[in-house]
Order: structure tokens, then C-alpha cells, then sequence
């Protein structure tokens, strides 16, 4: 399937879409193994457990335009279409989300354009993740292209819960048997549940080693 072509200015080429979207998603990409090197390096932790990255398929962007009423142009989808390059960012702890939704937004090169907490307001079916639309500057041979990326982060066990609920969504095409929804839901408070019972046995286990620090440094 493919993408008409504008002949108007801009992006015009649907190669020229996937070489721009790719250097974007390198580039951030880069940018948190370079954040996450850096954090172990100062504090001896590493916040991000893994990352994702994807090109939406030509298929999945004509999708979404048809469905939100635009035809399928190279315009439109650079316009309208957020998500495009997409970037997945896996934490161990809730408390990471934040630091690292921090560290990107004090990125200089990097423009935060939309955020969506759901996290704080999970959605009524129990998701759970933080999303940011951002910018981040493709440098080209004659010219600068501010590219869109969806940054999405969360922790493993909303990574899991996330995935098996995306398979069941496309099983049913979106009309899962209520009492499937309710065992997901269900199963989404759970998922939260341990995020919280881990965070706080992690700040335990943190607070018993500065204390065996402290002591230590006392008997020296």
C-alpha cells in the first residue's frame, strides 16, 4: 500500500519520510543510551531496562488517517500522524518514569510539543504509560527537518500487561466480550499493585544500604 505523493513543499517521497524518521529515532534512541550510561556512571543505577524503537507501517499510517478523515497523502500523514517514529522506553520502577520524562525534556536540542500522563490517569481500561510528542532536529545535507517521535514509558509490568492487551484488541478488532475487558482491568490494578509493592521494596533495600554505608564510614 502506498502514499500519494505531494508535489507541494516539504517531505515528498515516501523514501525520504522513512530516511528522516529513522535518523529521528536513532538519534533519541542514542540520546537515552547516552542518559542511561551517564546515570550509572553518577549514581551507580541504571533507570532504563530496555528500549524500543518502530516505523509505523505504510498499512497502520493510511489506518489512522482514514480514520481520523484525511486522505493518504505525504502531508497529511507528516501533519496529522504523531506517532510515526516510535520510541519505547522500559523502566524497572514507577519513580523512573518521571525522572527520565525529566531528563528528556531537559534535552536542549529537544522540543516536548504534547504529553500525556496516564500514569497519574490511567485510561478506564486500565492502561498505563506516559507519552510524549516531541521534536528532535534531523540535519540533512541542505537543510533542517523538525521530526516528530512518540516517546512511550513505562515499567516492565505495564510493558507486559500493554502488550498482552494490544494482542487481545486486534484478536476481537476492538470488541473484546465485556467479560474479557473486566479480567483486564482486573489484572490491570494487579499490575499496579506490584509496580507499588516493588517500589517500596526497592526504597527499603535502598535505605538499608546507606545505613550499612553510614556505618561503615564510622567505624573507619
Amino acid at each position: 500500500m502506498e502514499l500519494k505523493v505531494d508535489n507541494g513543499e516539504g517531505v515528498d517521497s515516501w523514501k525520504e519520510v522513512t530516511l528522516i524518521y529513522n535518523a529521528a529515532l536513532r538519534q533519541v534512541q542514542t540520546k537515552m543510551e547516552i542518559l542511561n550510561d551517564e546515570f550509572q556512571h553518577v549514581h551507580q543505577y541504571n533507570p532504563i531496562e530496555h528500549i524500543k524503537a518502530r516505523i509505523k507501517t505504510p498499512e497502520s499510517i493510511v489506518k489512522k488517517l482514514k480514520r481520523h478523515g484525511y486522505d493518504s497523502t505525504i502531508d497529511n500523514m507528516v501533519k496529522y500522524v504523531n506517532d510515526i517514529a516510535g520510541i519505547r522506553i522500559i523502566c524497572s520502577f514507577t519513580s523512573d518514569i518521571f525522572r527520565i520524562a525529566d531528563m528528556i525534556r531537559e534535552q536542549r536540542d529537544i522540543k516536548v510539543i504534547a504529553v500525556k500522563d496516564y500514569i497519574t490517569f490511567p485510561k478506564a481500561s486500565g492502561y498505563k504509560s506516559y507519552h510524549m510528542i516531541i521534536t528532535v532536529p534531523v540535519y540533512l545535507s541542505d537543510r533542517k527537518v523538525d521530526t516528530k517521535v512518540e516517546i512511550q514509558i513505562r515499567t516492565v509490568a505495564m510493558d507486559f500487561w500493554a502488550s498482552l492487551e494490544h494482542k487481545i484488541h486486534y484478536k476481537f478488532e476492538g470488541d473484546a466480550p465485556e467479560h474479557i475487558k473486566s479480567e483486564l482491568v482486573e489484572c490491570a490494578k494487579l499490575v499496579s499493585d506490584l509496580d507499588a509493592r516493588m517500589l517500596s521494596l526497592n526504597d527499603e533495600v535502598l535505605a538499608i544500604a546507606r545505613e550499612v554505608g553510614a556505618a561503615e564510614r564510622n567505624v573507619v
